[in-house]
């Protein structure tokens, strides 16, 4: 099974959220199934000085314009894994892999990832590299929608899969951008990549894969809803028999207190003496009174309405009263990020707001934390609350997405059988979150509950070994169904699509 697996970023070369983490660690579980994987990317700055020694290996000037570009190959570190570049600085060599340092787009994504998306087509259908063609192309999210509508123009092509990480970010561009996209005749129409007057790259990819993936089975059910669907639950019904919900996983490799070496004290199961270390230590670090019998909540995700920020900081003032303290790694909306500091400012050494990622903090306060705060008013999969799992941190989840996959409620029968791990609520407000953080903090307050509460998180097992074996299953039902690429075909801007066989809902 040879697989072209087209992302945005991947860790550790570019890393904004858990888009990353999945474009390492899947095709990593795939390549240890036996697939022969190839892994494509942007050549951002931040990936050029990450990446040892790329190689060129072919010339991709004059795509859209594009001038003074190649395809770099580089290695995912410690695999044998080639890494593809798309390497144009004037595309990709510049601060912020979406945004500038305002936070605002910048504004030629549309041919950014128009180019990402053009690369992806040529190497699938072996205009690039004659030598390795893939059976599969698996694209990610908006930036690679483009993918299979460059793809479903030619008879003999690859099969394509289209998962979707966040259908809140659609790829949205003025109908002014399509004539530099290069796309073939009769993509710009509702049964196309038009939405609303606009071009969708996110709609292109739902529009044209052979099949989509979510990244989790109840997100799955939930894009097909008016509530959750943005706007294309209309083309998702109309899809649904081709889409499937595949929870994604962690990659223990790194996320596992037992040999991260990022932290003070490792641990496991067997014994959680190192996680009070740890947790002494983060708060020396992050200057939180050092009391280690006092409650630690940890928020480490986007600075968003979606994460339910704006609702944290309502109940912040609460949890001061309680005598609980909060750490927050986060970035986002610098209105929410304004406020966070100055909360922080007011309650000195009961919070720590940290704007800005930082990997080795994430996994410190992981370790350290006794509790996860990974609320969403809606959440594909989530992987902080899988993290937090392994680390003994338990989490407080609203049940959607892949939250409500992952995290099983905490009470007194499910404490007693060993199916516990964490705290679910359902209504997305401060009065929701709230109570959640008090029936966590009132287990934490019982040491034999909260113990076995920690084990059964720690024993978890969210591996990718099972969702690789899904989506190995996937590709494998497609390969049987399209012909074979043939050597030498090229991608042909101006070929006319296949007539489509679903209509659209613009």
């Amino acid at each position: 099974m040879r697989l072209l697996f087209v992302s945005s970023e991947v860790y550790p070369f570019a890393k904004t959220g858990g888009l990353a983490d999945v474009s390492e660690a899947l095709p990593r579980a795939l390549a240890n199934l036996g697939a022969d994987v190839r892994i494509l990317m942007p050549a951002y700055g931040c990936a050029l000085r990450t990446v040892s020694r790329p190689q060129p290996i072919a010339d991709l000037s004059g795509i859209l314009g594009v001038q003074d570009a190649r395809l770099l190959s580089a290695r995912l570190p410690g695999s044998d894994i080639p890494v593809w570049l798309a390497d144009a600085p004037e595309l990709y060599q510049r601060d912020g892999l979406y945004q500038n340092s305002q936070g605002e787009d910048w504004p030629d994504n549309a041919r950014r990832f128009a180019f990402l998306s053009h690369v992806a087509a040529r190497i699938g259908l072996s205009a690039l590299e004659p030598r390795w063609q893939p059976d599969v192309i698996h694209a990610n999210d908006w930036h690679t929608g483009l993918v299979p509508l460059l793809v479903s123009a030619h008879a003999q092509r690859p099969a394509c899969v289209f998962t979707l990480h966040n259908l809140a970010f659609q790829g949205l561009f003025p109908a002014e951008c399509v004539a530099g996209l290069d796309l073939p005749p009769g993509s710009f129409s509702p049964d196309g990549a038009e939405y609303y007057g606009k071009i969708s790259f996110l709609k292109a990819g739902i529009r044209f894969a052979d099949k989509l993936t979510t990244v989790s089975p109840t997100y799955a059910r939930e894009i097909l809803t008016e509530e959750y669907g943005f706007g294309l639950d209309g083309l998702l019904r109309s899809r649904a028999s081709n889409l499937t919900g595949i929870l994604n996983g962690a990659d223990y490799g790194i996320w596992d207190p037992t040999y991260d070496a990022s932290l003070p004290a490792n641990y496991d199961f067997s014994g959680l003496n190192g996680k009070k270390l740890c947790k002494a230590t983060l708060q020396q670090e992050l200057g939180l009174a050092r009391n280690p019998d006092l409650p630690l909540l940890a928020f480490i995700s986007r600075m968003t309405e979606q994460k339910m920020a704006d609702v944290l900081l309502e109940i912040m003032p609460k949890l001061a009263q309680q005598n609980l303290q909060l750490c927050v790694l986060s970035d986002g909306d610098h209105g929410l990020e304004q406020r966070f500091r100055e909360m922080a400012h007011a309650h000195t050494g009961t919070f720590a707001v940290r704007i800005g990622y930082q990997e080795a903090l994430a996994h410190r306060m992981l370790a350290g934390a006794d509790l996860l705060l990974a609320p969403a008013r809606f959440e594909p999969c989530g992987l902080t609350q899988i993290y937090g799992m392994r680390y003994g941190t338990v989490p407080v989840v609203r049940a959607t997405g892949g939250l409500a996959d992952t995290v099983v409620d905490t009470s007194r029968t499910s404490i007693s059988d060993g199916t516990a791990t964490g705290f679910v609520f359902a209504d997305p407000s401060v009065a929701g979150l709230w109570e959640a953080i008090l029936r966590a903090v009132a287990f934490y307050r019982e040491p034999l509950a909260w113990r076995r509460l920690q084990l059964n998180d720690m024993k978890q097992d969210f591996g990718w070994h099972r969702s690789a074996n899904a989506y190995l299953s996937l590709y494998q039902s497609l390969t049987a169904d399209l012909p074979a690429v043939t050597s030498g075909v090229a991608v042909v801007a101006g070929s006319k699509p296949e007539p489509a066989t679903e209509k659209a809902t613009a």
